[in-house]
């Protein structure tokens, strides 16, 4: 019997007369709950010490909020700056950084098989030119930015390292975190280059560079939000991120790093969901689960390393296309359940991103969001506010005890890596689930499949001028005939021997970066080495 058909980690569909409630992890829901469905004993612990159930600082909010960031970028590097200024002059304590399609893929925006996706999902970033641009005039030893890319995350790492020296801002002194989680692309977005090994190479050279050179940077963000776009259940989200945490611990240590100097700048991403019950518990289980791991499994000692610190994004699959404003709301209580539940950062979607990147406005009222729940719903003045619910604590110790059966099976399989066709089956299964459920109107969506309005409302969209993709390829082909392309191949043919070698690849793609190779040529230089990943259909 699969882990699905005994309803273990997801819902059963049982239709919409069933008395029964469950939430999407299978975990049926009582009437009441009392004392006697807490685990006993109860040790929470204290906030701020191990294992961190409620919170990885003593004081939480108190002392200061969390990170407030948008996901930004679209078009151009000058229009994605223009955004990010909006949104620093609004109030946002970060920045978010979403790159197009082509960046995310290794690719070059002159490359044929981009034409109509450059600029479209994010901002498209090519050179250490369209670096300068998009952060021009942006200090970057006074914000803190995340770059949501994976597959060249040490490309654009090191891009932004280069643009801040430009600005005098000393490598210590850069604080973000790249994504740079590959595994979660093989399973769930299949924004890929490599095969695993050439990978999850990059990914510790990555954590071995920043620990001498860019301290502050956060190394990896390890993702469970894209397992949970796909379709997996909160259980399941849990499970797969601390499996995915867990191989690329373990990947470094095997390449000789000490566990103590680079699990300090692991940070981890998380969804959030509507039901704000189940995701308090969520990030409770997760957090106090991590720093088991790390302490049992790999035997960490600086209590940073035992710390799940993690940012939180607002379910982009649960946004509907119908009666978008009614986004605002499940925005909201998704928000509300990431600050109850510790988070370290969050980002709140704009209500129309069902139907396009997020307009000014929309971005506006997400952030406006943030700076609501912050200020007036008494959501920070307290640590751990949900701590003692039953209902929660029962939920939190029971995220757990699942959580914890799947990881077993991964590492079963040993590890994630060499389980991905089990997960993506997983979470496959929990999707199908999903629809089911909906299809039957045994899980409501308001405006959807109940309360359904006849008008169809369409707000104003933000739309990407094609004119944008024509002028971002022409400024690239300006700044390859503006170069010495000899020293340019002299680079690139030294970033394929390192490859062929051992030795970290991060300096000598610094230097082609430097000496004006473009993204798309770097990853290209490597993928000449490592080879191109060919899924399993």
């Amino acid at each position: 019997m699969s882990a699905t058909e005994d309803h273990r980690f997801v819902a059963p569909i049982v239709g919409p007369d069933d008395p029964r409630r469950f939430t999407d992890s299978g975990i049926e829901i009582k009437q009441l709950y009392t004392q006697d469905d807490v685990p006993e004993p109860l040790e929470l612990g204290e906030p701020g010490a191990y294992p961190y159930t409620r919170g990885v600082h003593p004081d939480m909010y108190r002392k200061q909020l969390w990170t407030m960031r948008q996901y930004a970028g679209y078009a151009s590097a000058k229009e994605s700056n223009e955004r990010y200024k909006y949104l620093l002059a609004h109030g946002s304590t970060g920045l978010s950084m979403a790159f197009d399609l082509p960046t995310q893929l290794g690719l070059d925006s002159d490359d044929s098989r981009c034409l109509g996706e450059v600029g479209r999902t994010g901002v498209a970033i090519d050179t250490i030119d369209d670096m300068r641009t998009a952060f021009d005039g942006i200090p970057l030893d006074q914000v803190s930015t995340s770059m949501t890319i994976n597959a060249p995350a040490a490309v654009l790492l090191l891009l932004y390292q280069l643009v801040g020296e430009e600005q005098g801002v000393a490598p210590e002194q850069l604080r973000g975190t790249t994504q740079n989680d590959i595994i979660k692309e093989y399973v769930a977005r299949g924004n890929f280059i490599y095969p695993p090994e050439g990978s999850m190479r990059l990914t510790t050279d990555l954590f071995a560079y920043c620990k001498q050179n860019v301290p502050r940077w956060n190394t990896v963000s390890i993702s469970g939000y894209h397992f949970r776009e796909k379709g997996c259940s909160a259980v399941q989200e849990v499970a797969f991120t601390l499996s995915s945490g867990i191989a690329y611990v373990q990947a470094a240590v095997d390449a000789g790093l000490a566990v103590d100097d680079f699990a300090p700048r692991l940070a981890f991403f998380f969804n959030g969901h509507n039901n704000v019950f189940q995701e308090v518990a969520k990030f409770r289980a997760a957090r106090k689960m991590w720093a088991e791991i790390m302490r049992e499994r790999f035997g960490a000692q600086d209590e940073r390393s035992l710390k799940l610190r993690f940012h939180t994004q607002t379910g982009g699959v649960t946004l509907t296309a119908q009666q978008p404003e009614n986004n605002i709301v499940r925005v909201a209580l998704q928000g509300f359940a990431a600050v109850c539940g510790g988070t370290q950062s969050l980002h709140t979607n704009g209500y129309d991103e069902a139907l396009a990147l997020p307009t000014e406005r929309a971005a506006k009222i997400a952030l406006r969001t943030q700076q609501i729940i912050g200020h007036e719903s008494g959501a920070a003045d307290t640590v751990d506010p949900f701590a003692g619910s039953y209902y929660v604590e029962a939920l939190t110790a029971e995220i757990e005890q699942r959580a914890s059966e799947l990881i077993a099976k991964v590492d079963e399989l040993g590890g994630s890596v060499n389980a991905i066709a089990f997960i993506k089956n997983e979470i496959e299964e929990s999707a199908w689930g999903y629809q089911e459920r909906y299809r039957q109107e045994q899980d409501v969506v308001v405006g959807v499949n109940r309360f359904v309005d006849e008008a169809l409302e369409v707000p104003d969209l933000l739309r990407v001028d094609p004119q944008s993709e024509r002028e971002q390829v022409d400024r690239l082909k300006a700044f390859k005939a503006n170069r010495d392309q000899q020293l340019v191949d002299t680079r690139l043919e030294e970033l394929r021997t390192a490859a062929r070698g051992s030795e970290n690849l991060l300096p000598p793609i610094r230097q082609a970066l430097k000496d004006r190779a473009s993204m798309g040529e770097v990853c290209g230089a490597m993928r000449d080495v490592f080879g191109r990943y060919q899924p399993d259909i």
